[in-house]
């Protein structure tokens, strides 16, 4: 398989920024950042779902959690994560890669190959949005408190 390398430019700046917010508005702020730049994904892979396997296409969701189920015995990798992908459907793992009886009809890695550097570019957007707004609302609140 091919190894594929990805600049992030001005990501660095962000996460520093993001770590001078109070603590308790740090990780809600990242959270608004990845949900919107993480849905044109759910976008594309709903769009490339396949629609004869029961409701797989409605059940891709963004979100910062896991069903119990799907945790497995890793835990997390980072301070905030987002996830995109089906949930709990028994169908969606056999139809991203297939079984010995039936092909794949992949549709999770061909929507983030699409939509990879504009999911990227976004969550540094928004992200950069989000510290803004959320340093100014400190400000005002540090400056009511005086």
């Amino acid at each position: 398989m091919a190894r594929e390398v990805v600049q992030l430019i001005g990501m660095r700046e962000l996460e520093r920024a993001l770590g001078e917010l109070p603590k308790a508005t740090r990780r809600r702020t990242a959270l608004n950042a990845l949900r919107k730049g993480a849905e044109p994904l759910a976008k594309a892979a709903r769009a490339l779902a396949p629609t004869d396997k029961g409701n797989l296409k409605e059940g891709i969701k963004v979100s910062a959690t896991l069903a119990r189920s799907q945790r497995g015995y890793k835990g997390s990798i980072a301070d905030v994560e987002m996830y995109v992908g089906p949930g709990q459907h028994p169908q969606a793992i056999t139809q991203e890669f297939g079984t010995f009886k039936e092909p794949a009809q992949p549709y999770m890695r061909p929507a983030w190959s699409l939509t990879r550097y504009s999911v990227l570019d976004l969550i540094g957007a928004h992200l950069g949005i989000e510290i803004e707004k959320t340093a100014a609302r400190e400000r005002r609140k540090a400056e009511r408190g005086r």
